[in-house]
């Protein structure tokens, strides 16, 4: 056996040991492949269900599951994470250590790459998990470009539909694993993680964009720039604008990030227990046509789109910690983290009153990603955000309507690797020039 098989192994015998929180399903509870579940039989399936997904079925909001919703179920698929992300983690996840900030936040020390807590254990063990979804592997470079535009689509009450088209470049520039790429980008530093997005369609908005920089120290606010065709120029904007809604969505810029975008020093997270839920993760480009392949007025994925499968997770419950909850939109968000790619597969968040105000699928899309091979986080996704308050509903889709993918790692083209352009405010002012 070689040490990664080991690795392997060991992880493996963690998770089917550990002891089950408050809410955990024995291993026999489980769905028959070929299973179809409709209105007509849900509840016998309730247990498999985030609360939100159960209260689209109880139709007891606005939004609500359509008669004829159905879901197909088939078998749970796991594709390993990538070996070079496993081989970081056996390396150097034992130098990591949780540090308590004055603020009653928490941070981290010693981390390198891969996953900072493979078995995660109290004391803090929540928050241990979310550090684990922050640095979850993802693709080191994921790009949207002219040619292969993602959608955003908002839609309200009347089903009034309007969409924009962006490109988009998401870099890591620390931590990397993937082959070939260096664990550190040359004149990064002390950048970590950058994401940079413009309009390009329709043209009245072209231009708008935005770009966010995390820094590798967390205690440090991360830089927020836009920039405002009207004016040429970037302003430069705050950090406390983390429930402004992006792009007229009802997605905020702490829902961005493929479930979740906050910076971990500001939040706490308690363990609610372990479950199994649907989700839906092998499914194919069917799911860039919007509206036509999707179950309307909600917007439900059609059974076309593949099967659904049981994935195994972790559900936290995810806070602001005291000295930072003044003036946040979210009360809490329960995050449904999938236990093998430490992704989040479903949220429920409240308002600062603790009540449920936006319902959200998290739909990450399984295919080959250069470098490391078949992963479930692909940077393709669908996620969806449904505000039962106010009667809204945020669609973002990859693949296109056309059902091209986003680039990731070397599938880019060369000229988006420009750390200049793409990683920095000086790149903004660039656009319309």
């Amino acid at each position: 056996m070689t040490r990664f098989q080991f690795l392997i192994f060991v992880l493996a015998l963690v998770v089917a040991s550990s002891p089950a929180d408050a809410g955990s399903m024995t291993s026999s509870e489980t769905i028959t492949p070929g299973t179809k579940i409709t209105m007509a039989n849900w509840q016998q399936y309730r247990q498999f269900m985030p609360d939100g997904m159960q209260a689209l079925f109880e139709g007891k909001y606005f939004w609500k599951m359509p008669p004829n919703a159905e879901m197909v179920v088939g078998p749970t698929v796991i594709h390993p994470l990538p070996k070079e992300y496993l081989a970081a983690t056996e390396k150097y996840s034992s130098g990591v250590k949780v540090v308590a900030l004055p603020n009653g936040g928490y941070n981290l020390t010693g981390y390198v790459a891969g996953i900072p807590f493979p078995n995660p254990q109290e004391p803090q063990r929540g928050w241990k998990m979310l550090a684990n979804v922050w640095y979850r592997y993802l693709p080191h470079l994921i790009v949207a470009t002219p040619a292969n535009l993602t959608q955003l689509c908002v839609q309200d009450s009347y089903n009034n539909i309007s969409c924009t088209k962006e490109s988009f470049v998401y870099r890591q520039l620390q931590h990397n694993t993937d082959p070939g790429i260096p664990m550190v980008v040359p004149g990064a530093p002390p950048k970590d993680y950058t994401e940079w997005s413009m309009v390009e369609q329709p043209e009245e908005l072209k231009y708008k964009a935005s770009l966010t920089i995390f820094y590798q120290d967390l205690t440090q606010p991360e830089d927020i720039y836009a920039f405002i065709p009207e004016l040429r120029r970037s302003l430069r904007g705050s950090t406390a604008s983390r429930c402004a809604p992006a792009f007229g969505s009802d997605l905020t810029p702490d829902d961005f990030r493929f479930g979740f975008n906050g910076n971990i020093t500001r939040f706490n997270a308690a363990v609610l227990g372990e479950k199994k839920i649907l989700a839906l993760t092998e499914y194919s480009t069917a799911s860039g046509n919007f509206p036509a392949n999707y179950d309307m007025p909600l917007g439900w994925p059609k059974p076309l789109w593949g099967n659904w499968e049981l994935r195994d997770v972790y559900v936290l419950d995810v806070r602001r910690i005291p000295s930072q909850t003044a003036g946040y939109c979210y009360g809490k968000r329960i995050m449904y983290v999938d236990k093998v790619a430490w992704a989040p597969l479903w949220e429920d968040l409240y308002d600062s009153n603790m009540q449920l105000w936006k319902i959200v699928s998290l739909m990450p899309r399984t295919r080959n990603v250069p470098g490391a091979g078949i992963q479930m986080v692909s940077g393709s996704q669908v996620t969806q955000a449904w505000d039962v308050i106010r009667k809204h509903a945020t669609h973002f889709m990859d693949p296109t309507p056309d059902g091209r993918d986003t680039y990731v790692n070397s599938e880019a083209p060369s000229e988006y690797l420009n750390v200049t352009k793409y990683c920095g405010p000086a790149g903004l002012n660039e656009i319309m020039r």
